[in-house]
């Protein structure tokens, strides 16, 4: 993976990753967040701040936009001035599995599709410490839509196998992220790892498609022109194009899952 490539071809959108403006909005009404005041957020892995400005147009709260890359928290600094937010949104350098905040500090972590790089698990343990007491949590992960079908026994008779994932897209969600499951395990990993869930929603079709891989596909042609069609930049377009074509193919079988817990 070229990793300035992949900055590149990401950086002028809005959205680095499937969700939409309905989606964090959504979210921020089942997490109860509406009516209370002077609240402390970190959105981690923030890109380049769709979640972010999103959470600062409508609630009373400072956010602390965390990601790994100063290029994508320079295009949210532009984006929050442009919005008259750039008060309310602290940009932060630092890798969201090594975060300077105080112990029970926030009163929410936000994190749209960032969650997998500490894989869910490991994600909820690293984060639920900064948490104050009732803290809220709101992730977005990766999540099978249907759970494989029983096997059948010699007392059960045999039927069709309706919810059966094809083996292409089983396969290379279990090479890419093994940690991918039904929602129910979520749910359940959320609830071990000390957190009551109080919402869930998969994303639809259009947060995958409209907000996200169309306005990626528009640039694939300028990207490839401002790398002078390289060997490296090709093979970045047609590994995002591999993704677009299997989600097509796939997507009644997964899609973002948006989970919504308070810490107890």
């Amino acid at each position: 993976m070229n990793l300035p490539l992949i900055i590149d071809l990401h950086k002028p959108h809005p959205r680095l990753g499937p969700g939409s403006r309905a989606d964090t909005l959504r979210a921020i009404e089942l997490a109860g967040l509406r009516e209370r005041r002077d609240l402390e957020i970190a959105d981690l892995g923030c890109g380049t701040g769709a979640s972010a400005l999103v959470l600062a147009e409508s609630l009373d709260t400072h956010i602390t936009a965390v990601d790994l890359f100063p290029d994508f928290l320079d295009e949210l600094e532009r984006r929050a001035t442009e919005r008259g937010l750039d008060g309310r949104i602290t940009p932060l350098e630092a890798s969201i599995d090594a975060l300077p905040f105080e112990p029970e500090s926030l009163d929410a972590i936000w994190s749209e599709g960032a969650i997998y790089n500490l894989g869910f698990e490991g994600g909820l343990k690293a984060w639920r410490p900064f948490l104050k007491p009732g803290g809220i949590l709101a992730v977005s992960e990766i999540t099978w839509l249907t759970a494989e079908s029983p096997e059948t026994t010699l007392a059960a008779p045999p039927r069709p196998p309706l919810t059966t994932r094809p083996s292409e897209i089983q396969e290379y969600w279990q090479n890419a992220y093994p940690e991918i499951d039904p929602a129910s395990a979520k749910i359940a990993q959320l609830e071990a790892q000390g957190f009551t869930p109080i919402g869930y929603f998969p994303l639809p079709p259009s947060s995958w498609l409209d907000a996200y891989y169309r306005p990626l596909q528009a640039d694939f042609d300028a990207f490839l022109q401002r790398h002078n069609h390289s060997d490296d930049a090709r093979a970045c377009v047609a590994e995002h194009q591999h993704e677009i074509e299997l989600y097509e193919r796939y997507l009644a079988y997964y899609s973002y899952g948006f989970y919504i817990a308070r810490k107890v």
